[in-house]
């Protein structure tokens, strides 16, 4: 596809022009962490696979606390019914039933992926989800989808599931377990956080101390161009 993106930008130049090649595999190297909490379920999954079919690599945390539209009971028994479909002769061929929060949102982004082409297995293989925020994602910077968040896209007076919940209830046993793991982080991270105040009041002390001694410095470099904080 490169190729055939690079040739068709050469024919809409003039002869004899050079022609940069640009490397497309290059584009989207970074993955972004999405932090799933207050997100409603089908939007999410929406918008994650338009992105992984254009090439985004995408990381999704926290997927216990992903909101589903409507009372718990209900969509309790939406999936208990959804657990009585199987393959009469044989249930090992499929569907099969998962019961993890993360599980439960990588299969609905399947279904909105044509997984079953080339180009849609690619867009598969970018996705990654867990449950909780294990590392190393616990100290990378999260994003959040305007377009899918309960309070944005919900009304307030309307009942909503959470994805956890719902999973704990038709079989998922590791609802304790991550939550306590993600207390433990919460407290480091919060540690990390009075750490790095601490610190940058430290610097903005030391750069006020320092500020008659280093005006005239200071003077050239801002008449540099540079912006000193």
């Amino acid at each position: 596809p490169s190729k055939i993106l690079w040739r068709a930008i050469r024919g809409m130049l003039p002869h004899g022009t050079i022609c940069i090649c640009i490397h497309l595999r290059k584009m989207f190297e970074k993955k972004i962490v999405i932090n799933c909490k207050g997100h409603l379920l089908g939007r999410l999954a929406s918008i994650i696979a338009k992105e992984l079919l254009n090439g985004q690599k995408v990381v999704a945390v926290n997927c216990e606390d992903i909101n589903i539209s409507g009372r718990l009971i209900r969509n309790k028994l939406l999936y208990l019914s959804f657990l009585k479909k199987r393959t009469n002769t044989n249930p090992k061929k499929g569907p099969i039933h998962f019961r993890a929060p993360s599980k439960i949102l990588w299969r609905t982004i399947r279904g909105m992926l044509p997984h079953k082409t080339h180009r849609g297995a690619l867009a598969l293989k970018r996705l990654q989800t867990f449950d909780g925020c294990p590392p190393p994602f616990d100290r990378t910077k999260k994003m959040v989808v305007p377009e899918a968040l309960r309070v944005l896209r919900l009304a307030p007076n309307r009942k909503y599931t959470v994805l956890g919940q719902l999973s704990s209830q038709v079989g998922w046993k590791y609802g304790a377990t991550v939550e306590r793991l993600e207390e433990k982080r919460k407290v480091k991270a919060a540690a990390w956080y009075e750490r790095q105040q601490a610190l940058s009041a430290l610097r903005q002390k030391a750069i006020a101390n320092t500020a008659e001694q280093l005006s005239n410095e200071y003077e050239v470099l801002e008449s540099s161009g540079y912006f000193l904080q």
